[in-house]
């Protein structure tokens, strides 16, 4: 048992210090000029720091549903604890790698967006779907809403990225920015959502369970992502002439120079 103490609490130090790191460069990407060398330093930052948070809430999340001890006894609900602690931790973890895989892969294969149908890529997409599903339907058996709208919405936003893959004609050029941005978005949603999940706890317990703290971080990441939807469609379009257009012009500004 005290190894397995020492493992956990191991895993959330780590937790802690990668997800602390993935959340204040999570800001950088957003307030620095797109496409410029401090938007990708501050993303890859991010991006990293989301990927190592998001693996270690998938350790702990299993530790707490098979570890040899009882976490938290002081929750006596442990059905709804084994959910929200087990289950959806596990799910946002899978959901945060997924949105960082993808946002980062629509950028590498730009010009070449069937090569996100390649097994890699989709194998991850599957693993969010099925743990979403998951997470929604064990949310429903313990009367909990608040998982099964976490698992809905990760599972529409699986089943966007897919028609965005899989459509058979192109899009217009530009569009794998929107998909780049409302990933890296969603990736800040899901990781602030799993971070506070781990820390809430501890700091105030009676809160735990609140739906109204557990649902913060997805409407100031979805209304950033109406926010910048809509200035990007204010923004003027690139010119039809024969001169290249800006970098900036160009969608939401993350195309960089060739």
């Amino acid at each position: 048992m005290l190894a397995g103490m020492t493992l956990f609490h191991a895993l959330v130090l780590l937790h802690v210090v990668t997800g602390a790191v993935g959340l204040t460069a999570f800001w950088g990407p957003i307030v620095t000029r797109k496409g410029a060398a401090n938007h990708r330093k501050w993303g890859k930052t991010a991006c990293y720091g989301f990927l190592g948070a998001g693996g270690l809430a998938i350790a702990m999340a299993l530790l707490s549903l098979y570890g040899p001890e009882v976490r938290h006894p002081e929750v006596t609900d442990r059905a709804l604890f084994d959910g929200l602690f087990g289950w959806m931790m596990l799910y946002l973890g899978a959901l945060t790698m997924g949105f960082v895989d993808y946002g980062l892969a629509v950028v590498k294969h730009a010009r070449n967006r069937r090569a996100l149908r390649a097994i890699r890529y989709q194998a991850v997409i599957a693993a969010v779907v099925v743990s979403g599903a998951w997470c929604g339907i064990y949310g429903a058996r313990v009367s909990h809403p608040l998982m099964v709208l976490v698992a809905v919405i990760g599972i529409v936003a699986m089943a966007i990225q897919q028609r965005f893959i899989w459509r058979a004609t192109d899009f217009p050029r530009g569009t794998h920015i929107g998909e780049h941005f409302r990933a890296l978005i969603g990736m800040g949603i899901s990781a602030y959502t799993a971070f506070l999940s781990v820390g809430l706890i501890r700091l105030v317990p009676e809160h735990v369970f609140n739906p109204a703290i557990w649902a913060g971080p997805s409407v100031i990441g979805v209304s950033l992502i109406l926010y910048f939807t809509l200035k990007a469609k204010r923004a003027p379009a690139p010119r039809a002439s024969g001169v290249r257009p800006h970098p900036q012009q160009i969608g939401d500004g993350l195309v960089e120079r060739q």
